[in-house]
């Protein structure tokens, strides 16, 4: 079996599984109902990811190197934490400054509406 990559410039473009998950436990571990609630929550539930998505997903990530489990906080024993490690927040940074030059592209040819000031 090959070894999982070290440049995180090679794992980009992520999925878009890999890119939701990220995103979900970017701020704090979060165990994987959490992780598919916060999915939800940060896609305004346009994205839903069944156990076998998610958890397939999360297996591919640990493999990868993206993600790795932690110890459960008190009171949480059953269930399995995870954390982006630090290829994966960069895995991660990567993806988002390419969406962002697709997003500045599409601004400038007039596909999306410009962003309003905040």
């Amino acid at each position: 079996m090959p070894s999982p990559p070290t440049d995180p410039a090679e794992l980009v473009p992520l999925t878009p599984a890999v890119l939701h998950v990220l995103l979900a436990v970017a701020d704090r571990e979060r165990h994987g109902y959490a992780i598919a609630q916060e999915v939800e929550a940060l896609s305004d539930r346009s994205v839903r990811m069944g156990p076998g998505t998610l958890y397939g997903t999360i297996q591919r990530m640990l493999a990868a190197g993206l993600l790795v489990e932690v110890p459960a906080a008190g009171g949480e024993g059953a269930r399995r934490f995870y954390r982006a490690t630090p290829l994966g927040r960069r895995a991660l940074a990567l993806e988002l400054e390419r969406l962002a030059r697709v997003v500045s592209h599409a601004r400038a040819r007039r596909l999306l509406p410009r962003a309003e000031a905040t």
